[in-house]
């Protein structure tokens, strides 16, 4: 049991090295501030894995002990928790859209805490007031930043070659700073659950969860800093440069202060208030943003449901909520099958039906002329 929750928390520390870590340089890689992929993939694995040891300490004494006490946490919750935060991860994956890994474990924790009887609501509540607090934050700062770049660029673009050769190495050196700050933060979310069982030291954890976040990175990493950096080249690299800060800078903040923030929220809401600055609120128009806003709402639920479930059922033995809940979810999904053949059905009725209404109500137009 020991072996396969460590085992789930490496595999889910390189799954972050791969996700949102590798997606730090992206915007450096877009614009041409380092031309080969593995150059910036080294460098977010460097920068991660020095952040990760260097400070990431606090931030996993929160995920161990701050929400759920660390005395009630065992091998096969520590196990349960990491396979439901996981599982989440992977679905948002599969479905494309950009998910903090600290929300599902929160998230996950929360539902070990339900199950044991025993949540740090205070704690809890202040965090999750800095989950709506911080990225909101990213948005404003990059929004007011942004006018200023967008007054400057004219400026820098008439300094020739020059300047941009400056710029390009201030985008590359705040890639490997927001590298730095996801390190920092999102190890504690692989490896605090392995401390809080006392599988893992704090120090031993965060050298184990910097060390496999790294190799996810340099790894795995390459289709998602492709991703990142095409979807980024929208943005000059001025902006870039303010994206990439603005994240970064709150991020770090909030994990000198313990507190599991949502990076992956901070980074996407900053290019929403850059691109806020520059087309205006057409940018909150977009259906992928309504989307992207669901599912950062229904994730830390959703994993904090099933981290419950199962712990209920297999570890405290009661089985009735897991029925029911599989249950209602079996019932949901019969029905959203079953509703576009009926929806077909009344389609059909309408199409029958249009025509013979129509036909009586010109006849009646017809005898009112005469």
């Amino acid at each position: 049991m020991v072996l396969a929750a460590w085992l789930v928390a490496m595999f889910f520390a390189a799954n972050i090295g791969a996700s949102g870590t590798a997606a730090s340089m992206g915007a450096a890689y877009g614009a041409g501030a380092v031309r080969r992929k593995w150059i910036a993939l080294f460098l977010v694995a460097i920068f991660a894995f020095l952040g990760a040891t260097t400070g990431g300490g606090r931030v996993v004494s929160t995920i161990s002990n701050g929400i759920v006490p660390s005395r009630l946490v065992t091998v096969e919750i520590t196990l349960i928790v990491l396979a439901a935060a996981c599982a989440t991860l992977f679905v948002s994956n599969v479905v494309g859209v950009p998910l903090s890994t600290s929300e599902v474990t929160v998230g996950a924790v929360v539902g070990a805490g339900l199950a044991v009887g025993h949540v740090h609501t205070g704690r809890l509540a202040f965090i999750v007031s800095m989950w709506l607090v911080v990225p909101f934050l990213s948005m404003v700062f990059a929004y007011l930043l942004g006018l200023v770049a967008r007054r400057l660029e004219p400026w820098i673009g008439k300094r020739g070659r020059v300047a941009a050769a400056v710029l390009h190495g201030i985008l590359l050196a705040s890639g490997c700073y927001e590298a730095f700050s996801a390190g920092m933060h999102n190890v504690a979310n692989a490896v605090g659950p392995l401390v809080a069982s006392h599988v893992l030291t704090v120090h031993a954890g965060l050298y184990w969860g910097a060390l496999f976040v790294a190799v996810g990175a340099f790894a795995l990493g390459g289709r998602v800093l492709e991703t990142n950096a095409k979807r980024i080249t929208s943005l000059s690299v001025l902006q870039g440069i303010v994206v990439s800060i603005t994240s970064a800078s709150l991020v770090l903040a909030a994990a000198l202060g313990g507190i599991p923030v949502p990076q992956v929220q901070a980074t996407t809401l900053a290019i929403f208030g850059v691109g806020q600055s520059h087309i205006g609120l057409d940018v909150w128009r977009q259906q992928v943003v309504r989307t992207i806003l669901k599912t950062w709402l229904v994730s830390p639920l959703v994993a904090m449901l099933a981290s419950y479930l199962v712990i209920e059922a297999v570890v405290m033995g009661s089985y009735v909520p897991l029925i029911v809940s599989v249950g209602s979810v079996v019932v949901a999904l019969l029905y959203w099958s079953m509703r576009p053949q009926a929806l077909r059905s009344v389609r059909a009725e309408k199409a029958t039906w249009a025509p013979a209404c129509v036909r009586k109500t010109r006849a009646a137009d017809r005898q009112d002329v005469i």
